[in-house]
């Protein structure tokens, strides 16, 4: 019992953080990990995805309602990720994944300090979606989707990043925008590593209902507070995760 509450209390905070800028990760997979040190690397990846895609769900259905999303970028970029994270989950089961970390950090910190340098950056929509756009989106959907199959932390934030900087949107339709992506890619990885080992099923269908209910919590929250409020909380999980990076590698 006491399993069940302690993780699905963590899957709700997960959850509401990750409707918000992502990074829902980076909180559930080192509660996992502590929680069941004996538990193979790709059951616990399997299972983390498992809870994560029922509070990206909800959280993207919300989004959907309230937020005017440009499909024919996000779809193609959601399709090409969906098939980035296969080939990235298949990665994880003979490549060394310590080696991410130092480009990780380095990446972020960029990413942080572009971000606060520009004020403006993510407030308002800065552009209109070009034809072209579409095939810009692939490309990047497809790479973050090897990247959120292979190693995972900062995906939501990356996704953000790259809506904003590359497709003009700001923060609150590029955290929708996401959503889409880490269902896509989120699904992929479950089901490789469902294939590959066991899953924790009960752990994950408790930890799921718990981060849909955090996902409503954190999406209402973006909606109410707007793109000033997503980019401040977008920065603080953005530093977060540097720091557990750091954390890691020492």
């Amino acid at each position: 019992m006491f399993d069940f509450l302690f993780l699905g209390a963590i899957a709700f905070f997960a959850g509401m953080v990750d409707a918000v800028v992502g990074g829902g990760g980076l909180i559930q997979i080192p509660a996992l990990l502590n929680h069941f040190p004996q538990v193979a690397i790709p059951t616990l990846f399997g299972t983390n995805k498992l809870s994560s895609i029922a509070g990206t769900s909800a959280a993207l259905w919300r989004y959907a309602r309230a937020v005017t999303l440009p499909w024919f970028v996000v779809l193609p970029a959601a399709l090409a990720a969906l098939g980035g994270a296969w080939v990235g989950a298949a990665i994880v089961v003979w490549l060394p994944r310590e080696a991410m970390r130092p480009l990780v950090v380095v990446v972020m910190l960029a990413v942080a300090i572009y971000t606060f340098r520009r004020k403006d950056f993510g407030q308002t929509v800065t552009r209109a979606l070009q034809p072209s756009d579409r095939w810009k989106a692939m490309l990047f959907g497809g790479l973050i989707g090897v990247y959120d199959g292979f190693f995972g932390p900062g995906t939501g934030s990356f996704l953000m990043f790259g809506f904003v900087r590359l497709f003009g949107m700001d923060f609150l339709q590029a955290s929708a925008s996401a959503k889409l992506l880490n269902v896509a890619t989120n699904a992929s990885a479950i089901a490789f590593f469902a294939g590959y080992a066991p899953l924790l099923w009960k752990i994950g269908l408790v930890m799921g209902v718990c981060n849909l209910v955090g996902a409503w919590v954190g999406t209402w929250l973006a909606l109410h507070r707007g793109a000033g409020f997503v980019r401040k909380a977008f920065l603080v999980v953005v530093l977060l995760l540097i720091g557990r990076l750091i954390w890691d590698m020492l």
